[in-house]
């Protein structure tokens, strides 16, 4: 096979339709918009009219909540960590932070923490303080003879009126 010979499977690339192109093209003059109207001008975006007849969109029911203030975190794995430690590019002899995992290149920012999920295997004895960890995690790192500390986030307590 030489590079002349490569094609593209048949039917793998489908040719854009160039419209406006002269009555010889099939699909000159109005380019396939009629005469006239709404729809046959430019910066028309109807969405979802449907002539007077009651949307699809507002027949559907509406469900869920999205929280305004919700908090994300930016989610690391055991068995990443382990791969940057194996690589040299985090030391075992400090404890592992929030900026510690951004610095090594772990992740790319913390957003409103970190929070540490138990896939993969951490075979090192390692200290990790972060935002936040599953059950499974903590108990990965305490198998392996580490420390994984949580540290709540504060939150303000309603104060009490009650005398």
């Amino acid at each position: 096979m030489k590079l002349h010979e490569l094609r593209d499977n048949p039917g793998a690339a489908k040719k854009k339709v160039r419209v406006g192109r002269g009555p010889g093209s099939g699909i000159g003059k109005t380019a396939g918009r009629g005469i006239k109207g709404q729809t046959s001008r430019s910066g028309v975006a109807l969405g979802g009219y449907e002539g007077g007849q009651m949307p699809l969109y507002m027949r559907l029911p509406k469900r869920g909540f999205n929280k305004p203030n919700r908090k994300e975190y930016a989610v690391v794995n055991l068995g990443l960590i382990q791969k940057f430690i194996d690589a040299g590019k985090i030391d075992v002899a400090q404890p592992i932070t929030e900026e510690v995992l951004v610095a090594s290149g772990v992740m790319r920012r913390s957003r409103d923490g970190v929070r540490v999920l138990a896939k993969g295997e951490i075979t090192s004895k390692v200290t990790i303080q972060v935002t936040g960890a599953s059950s499974g995690a903590v108990a990965a790192v305490e198998a392996a003879g580490g420390t994984l500390t949580v540290a709540k986030a504060a939150e303000a307590a309603p104060a009490d009126t009650a005398a």
